[in-house]
């Protein structure tokens, strides 16, 4: 398996999120802090932040079912964990409806929606994409 940034796979990587029921109409344009995992010349992952000042708003985390246990979501997150701190980010946020506990163990905290900076509360993910019923995450860099 092997880590790409994602913008020649784009096509496929919205294809995979789709699949998996996570938002893509307000994907940025450019993908530059989006990054897929490839086996076989198949996307079998992605993952991506969206920056806003010091802090970054981790989205798209899906792995096809087909491959998930071998430890790809992890991968992503390692990969995304540091190019986030090459970009001098402080701090990753996100919101989950259903993986909480994977979040908590890869060393994130929840927290209230309060507590998330206010540039970071005005993206479309939080502030329209993901319900209110979402659980908002936090993790220190």
């Amino acid at each position: 398996m092997i880590i790409d940034k994602a913008q020649p796979y784009k096509e496929k990587m919205i294809e995979l999120l789709a699949a998996e029921k996570l938002p893509v109409a307000d994907l940025p344009e450019k993908l530059d802090n989006f990054i897929v995992a490839i086996q076989d010349g198949i996307v079998v992952g992605v993952a991506g932040v969206e920056v806003y000042g010091n802090n970054g708003l981790l989205r798209s985390l899906a792995v096809h079912p087909e491959h998930r246990g071998a430890g790809i979501a992890g991968k992503l997150l390692a990969r995304l964990n540091s190019i986030s701190k090459k970009n001098s980010l402080t701090a990753l946020y996100l919101l989950t409806e259903t993986a909480p506990a994977y979040f908590e163990r890869k060393k994130y905290s929840k927290i209230t929606r309060e507590e998330v900076p206010v540039e970071v509360q005005q993206s479309s993910e939080f502030s329209h994409v993901c319900p209110v019923s979402a659980i908002v995450m936090k993790k220190e860099l």
